[in-house]
């Protein structure tokens, strides 16, 4: 009766230690991050990011999908979270709605980091600068921000320069895109654009009949994130430091742009 109770104790011991040690099993697993689980995304192991598609070098269409700069990026960060990007594109004056209401888990669309913006979802660090311009036809008078008073000055629909734009004049016409803006300006229409320095550029080496004037300013361009993702906020801002420091953006910005963006320029006034 000794034996049995005895083997018994021992089985109890046994069986103990073995629960025991799977529940260490179960924990270290669970808190060492595997998985894409860990970001409360969309669709579990996809990066679901969206972009415009209309703001050459930096997303445009090209084989029934989006290229570019921000493209680039955006599949490099999903790269190094070891996830699957996916594309959406979609019109940029929704697009951060669309982030905050969760149909995208986060833009890569040269958003520029706003204190409106941020009160609607978290912005990454940087991973390019610019900054908006004054762009105008070759015959115009306007050569500063100050002679835009009163002027028709058209400006990318959802973006920083509405505003920018709306310290000068009251007649801003808003479209769906920058390139739109100023080819539409090309041919004769509006008085000025304002609009990212990189995209001025392109436009006038595509071809545009158009000048940049004068710069009003540096802005920081970033991913934007959903409140409360910071597991996936932490991420995205190591991934983006190890891109930096490879020089991996660098060779990206100068693959899409012709030039090193990544680096913050001093404002100029010229």
């Amino acid at each position: 009766m000794k034996k049995l109770k005895f083997l018994l104790f021992i089985a109890i011991i046994v069986v103990a230690m073995t629960a025991c040690g799977g529940s260490d099993g179960s924990s270290e697993k669970s808190s060492s991050g595997e998985g894409s689980g860990k970001y409360d995304l969309i669709k579990d192991g996809k990066l679901i990011f969206a972009a415009s598609g209309e703001f050459k070098p930096f997303s445009y269409m090209e084989g029934g999908k989006m290229v570019g700069y921000d493209i680039a990026v955006a599949e490099a960060i999903a790269e190094k979270l070891g996830l699957e990007p996916v594309q959406k594109k979609a019109k940029f004056s929704g697009i951060v709605t669309g982030v905050k209401q969760g149909r995208y888990d986060i833009a890569v669309a040269s958003h520029t980091i706003t204190e409106k913006r941020l009160k609607e979802v978290n912005f990454s660090e940087p991973y390019y600068y610019s900054g908006p311009v004054i762009y105008t036809r070759p015959d115009s008078d306007i050569e500063t921000a100050e002679d835009l008073k009163g002027k028709e000055v058209s400006v990318s629909r959802g973006s920083t320069y509405v505003e920018m734009a709306q310290q000068y004049t009251d007649n801003i016409p808003q479209v769906d895109s920058d390139v739109v803006a100023l080819q539409s300006l090309s041919k004769g229409h509006h008085d000025a654009v304002i609009t990212d320095a990189v995209t001025g550029s392109t436009a006038i080496e595509n071809g545009l009949k158009i000048e940049k004037r004068a710069q009003l300013g540096v802005s920081e361009q970033a991913v934007a994130v959903p409140k409360g993702h910071d597991k996936l906020m932490e991420d995205i801002n190591q991934a983006l430091k190890e891109l930096k420091e490879s020089g991996k953006l660098k060779e990206l910005s100068m693959e899409w742009i012709g030039a090193d963006i990544t680096q913050e320029p001093e404002e100029s006034s010229e």
